[in-house]
């Protein structure tokens, strides 16, 4: 932005963003739903700039709850799996 080429504040926050979050691990939805409210069209209405940014932002962290609850799963899964196997090698080598 500082060279003033006349490229607009979302044409280069899009870009360097992608950047960054190219070497994320996040999928690219996620990355779309971050991008959204730069990428839309220049909303001349505050109120509505805000209503975009809390959309993009209620989608994360939709997503986000969505990943911690597969993640809780996951680990409990993971809890069993363990006991089972602690017991079955009990079992043998008694």
């Amino acid at each position: 932005m500082q060279e003033n080429e006349g490229v607009s504040f979302s044409e280069t926050f899009c870009a360097c963003m992608e950047e960054v979050l190219k070497d994320q691990p996040v999928t690219t939805d996620d990355k779309e739903h971050f991008l959204a409210f730069a990428k839309g069209e220049a909303f001349e209405d505050g109120r509505m700039q805000l209503r975009t940014i809390e959309r993009s932002r209620e989608l994360l962290v939709g997503t986000a709850s969505g990943l911690e609850k597969e993640n809780a799963e996951k680990c409990r899964l993971a809890v069993g799996l363990g006991a089972m196997s602690g017991l079955l090698l009990l079992l043998i080598l008694l």
